[in-house]
């Protein structure tokens, strides 16, 4: 295991950004409980990756968005991955969603982060505002990776989060600085 990642998880109010990790860490949601304001809460959890290693996840789980608010700025700086929340059930969360993803790439520095974004509420099939085909083709435009999701079916949370670990975590296969392997070993003098 190596070092933590910190992923914040941010979002509109009332998506469902704690019912998520409550339900992804413990198992541990009561479908039609009344959503609980957060402000924030830290949650550790130990993601096994496609390679097969456990990785330690710090996820932030950040206050709900209302109108007029702004996202903190210091989430930018620190944070190696960002899971952006939607309700499929209300297309301004997708609207203040796909804000929050432009503020990020703002925001960032150059610093290569991971960002998955989940559609909650996928059980609310009768109730939906954004149309699936609409979210999909933003995220392949935005280039990010877009699940719908449900909090009442825990096995539709594990392969976005699989994918977020193993994509932070990723070994790097080439150096930033090639080192050139010049076919003279020599002193580099042409005369022999």
């Amino acid at each position: 295991m190596g070092k933590s990642c910190k992923v914040v998880v941010c979002g509109q109010a009332a998506v469902g950004k704690t019912a998520v990790l409550e339900q992804l860490l413990y198992a541990n949601h009561v479908a039609g409980s009344e959503p609980m304001e957060t402000l924030e809460d830290i949650y550790i959890g130990s993601i096994e990756t496609d390679r097969g290693t456990r990785e330690q996840v710090r996820f932030y789980d950040t206050r709900g968005l209302r109108d007029g608010m702004e996202f903190p700025r210091h989430y930018y700086t620190f944070a190696d991955g960002f899971v952006l929340v939607y309700s499929v059930d209300s297309k301004e969360s997708f609207k203040r969603m796909e804000a929050l993803k432009k503020d990020i790439d703002r925001h960032r520095d150059k610093k290569e982060v991971t960002i998955v974004v989940l559609g909650n509420k996928l059980d609310k099939q009768e109730e939906r505002r954004v149309d699936s085909n609409v979210a999909q083709n933003w995220a392949k435009n935005e280039k990010v990776r877009l699940w719908e999701v449900s909090v009442v079916d825990r096995r539709t949370l594990i392969e976005p989060f699989v994918y977020l670990a193993s994509k932070m975590t990723q070994p790097q296969s080439k150096s930033t600085f090639p080192l050139s392997r010049n076919k003279n070993k020599g002193s580099g003098s042409a005369d022999s």
